[in-house]
């Protein structure tokens, strides 16, 4: 879309194939230009000529509130609320030069927030008008009615009002489709849920759709489709509108499965629809329709499948044994209640538990376990051998991810994560949460630290809930827990969007630049006595726990590598989610479990099958060629190769101490100070790398090329680093495991040993018989 950013006028384009959700648009044909200023006309925004702009980039307003009142506008329409976002100052005169207008369900703050991310920004131009510069259309949540009760616009002041939208609001709701109850029409001609017949299988009924159906308007098409779906089981999307060559009022609309097109893992391309075309009386009538659906509806498809005497005793026990309780009985009882706080379907539980019980009878080390609360299931736990025994050796620390709090999720799908000797996200456990208490929490906690053969974690990175910081500290005590990035991010969204943008330069700078816990503490001091901010309770929370989130607090705790300030990528991607239905839920968990363990494989046969080049040809370089990973020589190699641009000076030494500053040539900005002791070769550095990552730093290896160590001590180079890594177990049998444990770490790293000579034996006869050799050999000198 091209727009004059200097003309009062818009030229809206629109494609009879195109989708306004997917920004694509095909064939396209130019629609009459309409001025701004009709926004605000008196005339009925609503009536006859059915003008409903859409926001575009370059659209241009009087006002920002003028803009704000646009966008609330085509919310209601749309079917969406909005709240005031950012505002941006001028960093000349500190005026407001640009400014967000947002989806209701942006951020994460509330519990009916999805993180949305759908807004448009206008910003100020030197004529004084305010233009779209930054628009997104896409929603992650389910759009509501037009016409909803309640205004969908949530005001943060006193709005502006037009003449228009308050005629709007004020009309008179058009009488809604004749509802067909018993063969006559609804007298009231508006469609009466409490009416609508049951069948036999205790679904509500409601009238077919069918070519010809004609409706007073067009939500009224929108909400009866809705209510139709609803009763055959599945979701509906607001599809492509056509609009007319002529004046640019829409003429057809498309009301599609949830399921229709690709651009969504959950989507599997349902060609179901109904469309509806806008007649010359104004009415609007079904022209075109499709029922078919290319997959499983949902509704009570867990009381209409028949399963297995165990899987039918999951359900009973979540239902109370009222299997055959009428959907929308439940959905008013108390078993509807306790449904919404436990967020899983009773329809997952016998699904899970059949595969739980398949993967045990195929493998031994595979282990799960369902929390039960007064006879009823709620959360799940699983994890396989390969899980548990990757836990032995990269369990230090983990992630729980819980990520798909992010959005309106359907199933929360939670993982334990770890980071593997290649750096590579690591799997070592799955769990389905029944709700976000403390308890839940702590079970879930403890289950993993008992399948995991009891290994405690240094620390772990998981989301700021006190329900979550109250169970690790629990379970976990002396695990350092660190704070999630994206909800530290959401809440300084929430808590600082009506500061300054002076205060959020300053605010960041304390943060992230502070390089001493008193140079910190003196400059938040600083920063809250001049913004007059003593009485924020929000910032005062969260520098009572700065700890657990400020990059100069965190460095000196073991993350291994994993960056301050960025979100940690969930393990599988889009691949399954909290959006992920039932029916793909297990064969796309296992196909993204096999793609990260394959990508794993690779690099286990990278790291022993091939050298990296040496740059440097010194022997500290060639010992650790031949020890680390390619991953981690190469964040070694890089240090080394940039210690030689730093220049040490030793600044103290008293018997076997010594201290050296080391700075960067030509940067004065750049020093840290390392401390050696000759008694134990031990040293630190103030960056405090070797901590964080487990990779010594540039500056500790400038000092030792200064005191002409030519090999790293024993002590800092961590065995989770290493190409055998996996094969650690005799360290583990001096930390004190019992016999038992280390007895399972064993059979754990026997089969997957095993398992490689298996797989690549299978691939021909020659290989069969070699490894059948080999292992025949093996085995002599074993008996």
């Amino acid at each position: 879309m091209e727009i004059d950013s200097g003309s009062s006028h818009f030229t809206d384009f629109r494609s009879s194939d195109s989708n306004p959700n997917s920004g694509e648009c095909m064939n396209p044909m130019v629609v009459n230009a309409f001025p701004v200023s009709m926004i605000h006309s008196g005339g009925n925004v609503e009536g006859e000529g059915e003008l409903r702009m859409e926001p575009s980039v370059g659209l241009e307003f009087d006002s920002a509130d003028e803009a704000r009142e646009f966008y609330g506008l085509y919310a209601m329409r749309v079917g969406f609320k909005i709240r005031t976002g950012q505002l941006y100052r001028s960093r000349r005169d500190g005026s407001v030069s640009s400014r967000r207008f947002v989806c209701s369900k942006e951020g994460f703050q509330l519990n009916s927030r999805t993180g949305c991310p759908a807004f448009i920004r206008v910003q100020r131009r030197d004529s004084g008008k305010w233009v779209i510069d930054q628009i997104q259309k896409d929603h992650n949540h389910e759009l509501g009615l037009e016409g909803e009760s309640g205004s969908p616009v949530s005001q943060q002041g006193p709005p502006v009002v037009t003449k228009s939208l308050v005629e709007v609001l004020r009309r008179p709701k058009v009488k809604m489709l004749g509802q067909i109850d018993n063969g006559v029409l609804s007298p009231s001609g508006i469609i009466n849920f409490k009416k609508h017949k049951r069948g036999g299988d205790g679904r509500q009924s409601i009238a077919e759709p069918y070519t010809g159906l004609e409706f007073n308007a067009a939500n009224e098409a929108y909400e009866y489709y809705q209510t139709y779906a609803k009763s055959v089981g599945f979701r509906v999307r607001i599809g492509q509108l056509f609009r007319s060559k002529n004046d640019g009022s829409i003429t057809s609309r498309r009301f599609v499965c949830s399921k229709e097109g690709f651009q969504h893992p959950s989507r599997v391309g349902c060609g179901a629809f109904m469309r509806i075309k806008r007649k010359d009386s104004g009415s609007w009538m079904v022209d075109r329709l499709n029922k078919d659906h290319n997959h499983d509806l949902e509704v009570q498809m867990a009381y209409e499948k028949k399963f297995s005497a165990a899987s039918k005793k999951f359900i009973e026990e979540e239902t109370n044994g009222m299997v055959s309780m009428e959907l929308s009985e439940m959905n008013s009882s108390k078993i509807a209640k306790r449904s919404r706080e436990n967020k899983i379907g009773t329809d997952w539980y016998p699904v899970l538990l059949e595969y739980f019980q398949t993967r045990q009878a195929e493998e031994t080390g595979f282990f799960y376990s369902v929390e039960v609360d007064n006879g009823s299931c709620r959360s799940v736990f699983w994890g396989d051998g390969r899980s548990r025994y990757s836990c032995s050796q990269f369990g230090d620390v983990i992630v729980f991810d819980t990520s798909y709090r992010k959005s309106n999720y359907s199933v929360p799908f939670a993982t334990f994560v770890g980071v593997n000797h290649h750096k590579q996200p690591v799997l070592l456990g799955s769990a389905l949460i029944a709700n976000e208490s403390k308890e839940c929490f702590t079970w879930l906690f403890q289950t993993w630290f008992k399948a995991m053969s009891r290994c405690r974690p240094k620390s772990i990175i998981a989301d700021q809930d006190m329900a979550i910081q109250q169970a690790i500290a629990e379970v976990f005590p002396g695990t350092h827990h660190r704070f999630s990035s994206w909800q530290i991010r959401a809440k300084e969204r929430e808590n600082l969007r009506s500061m300054p943008i002076e205060f959020r330069y300053e605010y960041e700078k304390c943060i992230y630049e502070s390089q001493t816990t008193v140079e910190f503490n003196t400059t938040w001091n600083s920063l809250i006595n001049k913004y007059n901010l003593k009485g924020n309770v929000w910032l005062q929370h969260m520098y009572d726990k700065r700890e657990s989130w400020v990059p100069l607090y965190l460095r000196g705790k073991f993350f291994a590598g994993i960056p301050i300030g960025e979100s940690v990528e969930s393990f599988f991607g889009t691949q399954v989610n909290g959006q992920t239905t039932l029916r793909e839920f297990i064969p796309q968990y296992e196909q993204g479990l096999d793609q990260r363990r394959e990508e794993e494989r690779k690099e286990d046969f990278n790291s022993f099958n091939l050298q990296a080049f040496s740059q440097t040809k010194e022997a500290i370089e060639e010992q650790c060629r031949r020890l680390y990973t390619f991953t981690i020589f190469k964040i070694f190699q890089d240090e080394l190769q940039q210690s030689y641009s730093y220049i040490g000076i030793k600044t103290y030494e008293e018997g076997t101490i010594c201290r050296y500053l080391v700075r960067q040539s030509g940067n004065e900005n750049d020093k840290h100070a390392v401390t050696f002791s000759a008694v134990n070769l031990t040293v630190n550095c103030s960056c405090q790398m070797f901590e964080f990552e487990g990779v010594l730093c540039r500056h500790v290896l400038k000092v030792f090329k200064l005191l002409n160590i030519r090999e790293l001590p024993s002590q800092y180079i961590l065995p989770r680093w290493l190409r055998n890594a996996e094969y650690r177990i005799l360290c583990r049998a001096e930390s004190g495991v019992s016999s038992q444990e280390l007895k399972a770490l064993m059979v754990w790293s026997l089969r997957e040993t095993a398992c490689k000579y298996v797989e690549c034996g299978t691939t021909s006869v020659e290989k069969y018989k070699l490894a059948h050799e080999i292992m025949r050999e093996g085995g002599k000198k074993m008996y």
